[in-house]
């Protein structure tokens, strides 16, 4: 797959492609069946798929403190895209100038001028350009002027609810993993490299893996049971992600997985880390012994955890 950042890259040999536009944000089930009908229609017609991306996804950079979580930072979205069988992203910087162009002036910019777009797949509740004054209706009669067809996707519902990253989120927010997993095809996971942190855990008998979140916001908090995927193997584990209410906190949510009984070096590794269960919030501790205490008791429920829960996970 091919990413192409900003509208400045774009050379001639990127015209003429079927595309889609949106956030993408957890690449749900109902975006899934989004790159799907991208796909059919691509082959039909000879072409490659594009997708079309936001970086910052537009209410981070409208209101940062008010955003909702983000499910896939950019790397974790790109991943899952070429998973889907996209041809190519333009990820276009979601700045003062791409704010202040109208419905039509995006379309004329991004679609005809910039990618040439011979058929678009939008979203039953896409939106775009400024005040998002612009709708399917406006495509279908800018496609019609500008020589490209539209069509507007299937709502894929489970439970009989439609899915939505909205309702992700509130999934995630109330540890619902299951319904979450429903909802997306696949289980919830976060991806990120093991950084240096304090190395308070080595502290506590507890050495974690400090993972690179790169989120503001991230979708759960708390102590959960997990698993992360380690040279093909699925090794159980705890973790903790948060603000650290118990230590000095630089002020961003960390996530800190100590895995059971593995003493190998992980930092610089990419983790892909598999939530199972909310074991507790975060709780702050009057001192480092009562921390301590709290986290064996994490450890040893998600040891009892795993011992109930007979599954792939492998250790040495």
């Amino acid at each position: 797959m091919q990413l192409v950042r900003g509208l400045q890259s774009l050379q001639p040999r990127h015209r003429g492609c079927v595309a889609t536009i949106g956030n993408f944000d957890g690449v749900h089930r109902g975006h899934q069946a989004i790159l799907a009908r991208l796909r059919e229609r691509a082959a039909e017609l000879g072409l490659p798929s594009c997708v079309v991306i936001f970086e910052p996804q537009p209410r981070e950079y409208f209101a940062p403190g008010q955003a909702p979580a983000r499910l896939t930072r950019l790397r974790e979205k790109l991943e899952l895209l070429a998973e889907q069988g996209v041809d190519r992203v333009l990820c276009l910087a979601f700045n003062r100038r791409l704010r202040e162009l109208s419905a039509a002036e995006f379309v004329h910019a991004v679609l005809v001028e910039g990618l040439g777009v011979e058929h678009l797949e939008v979203g039953d509740d896409f939106r775009f350009g400024c005040d998002r004054a612009g709708d399917f209706d406006f495509l279908l009669k800018a496609g019609a002027v500008e020589g490209f067809t539209v069509e507007s996707a299937t709502t894929i519902e489970v439970d009989g609810e439609r899915v939505s990253s909205t309702r992700l989120r509130a999934a995630l927010a109330a540890a619902d993993f299951a319904l979450a997993e429903r909802l997306l095809g696949r289980p919830f996971a976060i991806t990120g490299r093991v950084l240096h942190g304090q190395k308070l855990g080595r502290q506590l008998d507890a050495p974690t893996a400090n993972i690179q979140l790169k989120r503001r916001r991230p979708p759960v908090d708390g102590v959960f049971t997990v698993s992360a995927e380690l040279d093909g193997r699925q090794w159980p584990g705890v973790a903790n992600i948060g603000m650290r209410p118990s230590v000095k906190s630089d002020g961003q949510p960390h996530l800190e997985v100590h895995l059971l009984d593995y003493a190998g070096d992980l930092y610089g590794r990419r983790l892909r880390i598999t939530f199972h269960r909310k074991l507790r919030d975060e709780q702050r501790f009057a001192s480092l012994e009562a921390l301590k205490a709290a986290i064996d008791a994490d450890i040893a429920a998600a040891r009892a955890y795993w011992r109930a829960s007979p599954s792939t996970m492998s250790q040495d």
